[in-house]
């Protein structure tokens, strides 16, 4: 009897340990806190300048070695601005949609 005691207490604290452990391991899995947060806003900032410093770049040494009636600057500036800003919009769209299957996973 003493036996079968000590083993339910086992198995109880057994399992508390491992609840505790499960809801620590994903807390650690959540992207809900402030690093994530400014991580997504420099990627976010880095995916729409790259292609717009690109495009301003080209645009300039296009403008020097072919000059034209129109500014190969401004044309390309506006089209890397255009490519970032789509770049940027996919990558939101992508963590967003796992953002609400995490958010289902946890309902369930």
């Amino acid at each position: 009897m003493k036996q079968d005691a000590d083993k339910s207490k086992t198995d109880s604290f057994s399992k508390q340990i491992a609840a505790k452990e499960k809801r620590k391991l994903k807390a650690l899995g959540k992207k809900n806190n402030v690093w994530f947060g400014l991580g997504v806003m420099g990627m976010i900032g880095w995916s729409v300048v790259v292609p717009a410093l690109a495009g301003a770049l080209s645009g300039v040494w296009l403008d020097k070695r072919y000059p034209q009636t129109f500014s190969w600057t401004l044309t390309l500036l506006i089209a890397g601005l255009i490519t970032g800003s789509v770049i940027a919009w996919y990558w939101i769209e992508k963590e967003d949609k796992a953002m609400h299957s995490d958010k289902e996973e946890d309902d369930e």
